[in-house]
């Protein structure tokens, strides 16, 4: 008996061994059911060793009948584990014939305790002693149970349902897992099941010994989970490296990382994070943490997005400023993308930052740099027009020092028709301030001042600045204003600008043409877009050059710099508008400009 104590209670402990591996597994991962029920199979299988250990050593028909009987119970374990682990692992076997086999089995069981001295005999009347892997063991002689026939059916049920699920993994097209586990497992289920009624019927006269034929089923079965947890090793393995190269990465592009865990509101970010943020290492870091580093004029705008990115399930991007521990302040342009659990809530939120202090500063000195250069651009295109300028001022002061003179000789003498004259002269003098008025507001230095406008009122006062120079050109006017336009969001002086730059310009390309005649029209070309076009009847621009004209510093006069039609873009596209220009078919250039309308003008 020593040597098939050693075999048995190694095969107990095999399985009692495999059985703690995957409960621990399962403890870690509560979702692995097949580990749970792989751990009960393999202790009910280390029972079913210690009942057969049990029997074989038995010195009474009582002894062996017991040990049979309590068999039966781990028996029972293992059949139905082996249901729950092919449905579980496999994902295939029918129900129905999965639920057959649990009540018939069960059946079995509580026939075993009802029936007879067990289930396989009705009554065991002796023991006899047979050699068996090198010593003897116990064997029953009896009247054999017909009831057992239920095992049998049982046991039989089993093997069809493993059947059915190998065929099923087989068309599914996994192939291995259907032959390296489901072939397996069903080989020796039914190798075990036919050896124990074989012996238990007296066919052949050996003991009861299904344990090593179930612990070779565990093995497949191991293998397989093992294999899931070699798997997810490897995943962590390859996560961890991805994990590395994408730091490694975001290091290299001057990145941060951040995680927002939302459950338990713990934000996770890479050094080059913290340190963005002024955090120190190993500090608990919240949302409301980084909230609070955020610059109080930014704070309420991103604290909103993120929520609105959260609860609508879009990405977040946004610039703002962080105030550090020691009262330094840098600009953050940071991205953030949510992800959801099954239930549509959020749980978590990650992305990047970065430092754009640099980048800012620079776009205010380039702002700055935009409104000399606006401001030069003005003054230069009223250097232009200020020979027109100059006859639309004296014309005024003329009149006014005229009427002065003739109410001076008008008092000498008593004359009544004095108050005439003096209207005169408050009427002149309006006159030039309001050219003075124009001329300042063009040439003054400003920030953008949106406003509601009317674009026809915008063009017929341009026109006057403009007038005397177009009739120095001899050049007709031509206007073709859509009298009920929406009214635009714009402000005055810029908009103001851009027309007498295209003007000018369009008076500049009519110089010595025999004829000329400038054409400005103003329409909708949606509900909600206002298009201001000013054609010349010049000749036109070379299309190779067509790109080239609103670059700054490209122009075709001997003495410009090329900065008007630069900045006219640059006005137009900071009023959220597009300028475009195109040769016209009889001869000459259309330079337009829209911008989108706010309400119909009355």
């Amino acid at each position: 008996m020593s040597i098939i104590t050693v075999i048995w209670s190694m095969v107990a402990s095999a399985c009692l061994t495999l059985a703690a591996v995957h409960v621990l597994i399962w403890l870690k991962k509560r979702a692995a059911w097949a580990n749970l029920l792989f751990s009960l199979a393999a202790v009910s299988t280390a029972g079913v060793a210690f009942c057969e250990l049990w029997m074989m050593g038995a010195t009474t028909p009582e002894q062996f009948g017991t040990a049979l009987r309590w068999c039966y119970v781990p028996v029972w374990a293992i059949i139905v584990t082996l249901i729950g682990f092919v449905r579980f692992h496999l994902r295939a076997g029918r129900p129905w014939l999965a639920w057959t086999v649990f009540i018939v089995r069960t059946l079995t069981l509580l026939l075993d305790f009802l029936v007879g001295q067990n289930l396989s005999y009705l009554e065991i009347t002796g023991l006899r002693s047979i050699p068996f892997l090198g010593g003897c063991v116990s064997v029953a002689e009896g009247v054999s149970n017909p009831l057992m026939l239920f095992a049998q059916l049982s046991s039989l049920l089993l093997v069809v349902f493993i059947a059915d699920a190998v065929l099923t993994v087989w068309r599914r097209g996994e192939r291995r897992l259907a032959l390296a586990t489901g072939g397996a497992v069903m080989l020796f289920v039914l190798v075990a099941l036919a050896e124990s009624a074989l012996a238990l019927w007296r066919i052949v006269d050996w003991p009861v010994a299904m344990s090593p034929f179930f612990t070779i089923i565990l093995v497949p079965m191991s293998y397989e989970l093992s294999r899931g947890v070699i798997r997810a090793t490897q995943l962590a393995d390859n996560l961890l490296e991805s994990e590395e190269r994408m730091t490694m990465a975001a290091e290299a592009a001057e990145l941060g990382v951040w995680n927002w865990d939302i459950a338990r509101n713990r934000v996770w970010g890479s050094d080059r994070w913290r340190r963005l943020f002024g955090f120190e290492d190993g500090e608990n870091v919240s949302f409301q943490k980084v909230i609070q580093r955020i610059h109080p004029d930014d704070r309420d705008t991103v604290e909103r997005e993120v929520r609105r990115a959260l609860s609508g399930g879009i990405d977040y991007a946004g610039e703002y400023r962080v105030v550090l521990p020691d009262g330094g302040e840098r600009w953050i342009a940071a991205r953030g993308r949510s992800y959801s659990n099954a239930k549509k809530t959020p749980v978590r939120m990650m992305g990047t930052a970065m430092e754009v202090t640099g980048r800012k500063r620079n776009e205010g000195e380039m702002a700055l740099l935009r409104l000399e250069l606006t401001h030069l651009s003005r003054v230069m295109t009223m250097n232009e027009v200020s020979g027109s300028l100059a006859h639309e001022i004296n014309q005024p002061l003329g009149a006014i020092l005229n009427n002065a003179s003739a109410a001076k000789i008008m008092l000498g003498v008593g004359h009544e028709d004095i108050g005439e004259i003096l209207s005169d002269i408050s009427q002149d003098a309006r006159r030039a301030g309001d050219v003075i008025r124009k001329i300042r507001g063009l040439v003054k230095k400003g920030d953008v001042q949106l406003e509601p406008l009317r674009m026809n009122d915008l063009i017929e006062e341009v026109l006057e600045l403009s007038h005397n120079n177009i009739i120095a050109n001899r050049t007709s006017i031509r206007l073709d204003l859509k009298p009920d336009l929406a009214t635009v969001k714009g402000d005055r002086v810029h908009l103001q600008q851009v027309l007498l730059n295209l003007i000018t310009n369009a008076l500049d390309a009519m110089t010595g043409m025999p004829s000329s005649i400038l054409t400005i029209r103003s329409t909708m070309e949606a509900p909600d877009t206002v298009i201001v076009s000013v054609t010349d009847s010049g000749t036109g621009i070379d299309e190779a050059k067509m790109n080239d004209v609103f670059k700054p510093f490209y122009t075709t006069k001997k003495d410009g710099l090329g900065l008007g039609l630069a900045i006219c873009r640059s006005i137009i596209e900071q009023h959220d508008g597009r300028i475009w220009a195109e040769n016209n078919p009889a001869g000459g250039a259309t330079f337009s400009f829209s911008l989108a309308g706010t309400s119909p003008a009355a």
